[in-house]
């Protein structure tokens, strides 16, 4: 959402690992404005203003038709395992409406009014929340999908201790902790760990992301939290993906309906590949350049930051598309039973099937337990309905 051509006025070269120290700074310069300092000679495009504002509207209706999907879906809820995830996907889908709307507005109001930063916030106050605005909510979406793929790990593979131990009440304030887990880091700054800088073309700030000092620590914070709330959704959602596809080759007599689990855990996937897709590139550029001790190259910068922006667009498509109702419009044929995609490949069935079973010996022990106490009472029901006992 950051657009436009832009020359600097002149003045000192740009400085990748300015050290935030008060013999560096000017009595009469603010901090976010030590590096980058407003007013530019700036030329806006008409791509600009017409491309942050399509942009913004874009996401923002996207994640209020989802939102109504949500609602609509909640209320029509049965299972709890289903209204768990649907509360995390609320989570989710409020997180990324709130961060467009917040940085939208104020990019789009940049590029339609052309302020100047320092006579509009000569304190830094505006800048700041900007740039704390910009970490919270882009921290958000992977520290959410991180609880979503613990709480889909836990619902598939421990679904009876689950069901018992947390109520609703306790995913709304799993939600409200990695809110508050966000805000906190996006905090860092403002108590002295890294520092929220004006930056090019004067639409946005940002943290400075500099290889020297508290800067350097909090650049890294940023990047290895969301590249560890990657990982950690990768590795979960792999074996809740192995479990359930164990689950669907089993016996069919034997076996309870999971269709509404493989539906959460397609949506799942194809949230934590938008995510992955759209994020690491950043992430990666972030520690890459601290790490490097390489000067901070914007163009890079800008363009991988219009990728992960792009997430908060495509998540509610995922929920919105990625349903049984629409997918059965789609494709009326396709059947949503235990074995609905495995059956459209035989082969693939057979090679799954024996690749989980070898591979998931503790969830066949309990699967074999789970037959044997469901033998044990088959025959306690013949023997209490069968009159010659």
């Amino acid at each position: 959402m950051v657009n436009g051509n832009f020359q600097t006025l002149p003045r000192p070269p740009y400085l990748h690992s300015f050290t935030m120290n008060a013999s560096h700074l000017n009595d009469s310069t603010p901090l976010c404005y030590s590096i980058n300092s407003p007013p530019f000679q700036y030329h806006p495009t008409i791509a600009s203003a017409y491309f942050s504002s399509i942009f913004s509207v874009l996401g923002l209706t996207s994640n209020l038709v989802a939102f109504l999907v949500l609602l609509q879906s909640y209320k029509r809820v049965k299972t709890r395992s289903r209204s768990f995830f649907l509360v995390f996907l609320g989570g989710l889908v409020v997180t990324d409406f709130l961060g467009l709307l917040v940085t939208g507005s104020i990019v789009v109001s940049f590029h339609v009014t052309h302020f100047n930063w320092r006579q509009l916030d000569p304190n830094c106050h505006f800048c700041n929340f900007m740039g704390m605005s910009m970490v919270f909510y882009g921290l958000c979406p992977l520290l959410l999908g991180a609880a979503m793929a613990i709480e889909r790990f836990s619902g598939i593979n421990c679904p009876f201790s689950r069901s018992q131990a947390m109520p609703r009440k306790r995913t709304v304030i799993m939600v409200l902790l990695v809110w508050m887990i966000a805000g906190l880091i996006a905090l860092l700054p403002i108590v002295g760990v890294g520092s929220y800088h004006m930056q090019m073309p004067g639409s946005w700030c940002f943290f400075n992301i500099s290889s020297i000092g508290n800067d350097k620590i909090f650049s890294l914070v940023f990047s290895l939290v969301g590249l560890m709330c990657l990982a950690v959704s990768f590795m979960l959602n792999t074996v809740s993906v192995v479990t359930l596809i164990r689950v669907c080759c089993g016996p069919g007599g034997t076996q309870r309906r999971r269709d509404h689990e493989v539906e959460m855990m397609v949506q799942l996937i194809l949230i934590m590949v938008i995510a992955s897709v759209c994020w690491c590139p950043l992430l990666i550029f972030v520690a890459q350049t601290v790490l490097s001790g390489s000067p901070l190259q914007i163009k890079y910068l800008l363009l991988w930051l219009r990728f992960a922006t792009w997430n908060q667009i495509l998540d509610p498509w995922v929920y919105i598309l990625f349903r049984r109702a629409v997918l059965k419009r789609i494709y009326p044929k396709f059947q949503w039973s235990r074995r609905s995609f495995l059956t459209l490949y035989p082969s693939l069935n057979s090679t799954t099937c024996r690749m989980t079973r070898c591979s998931s010996r503790g969830g066949l022990e309990q699967e074999e337990a789970t037959k044997t106490i469901d033998s044990h009472t088959t025959v306690t029901q013949t023997k209490t309905t069968d009159p010659t006992q």
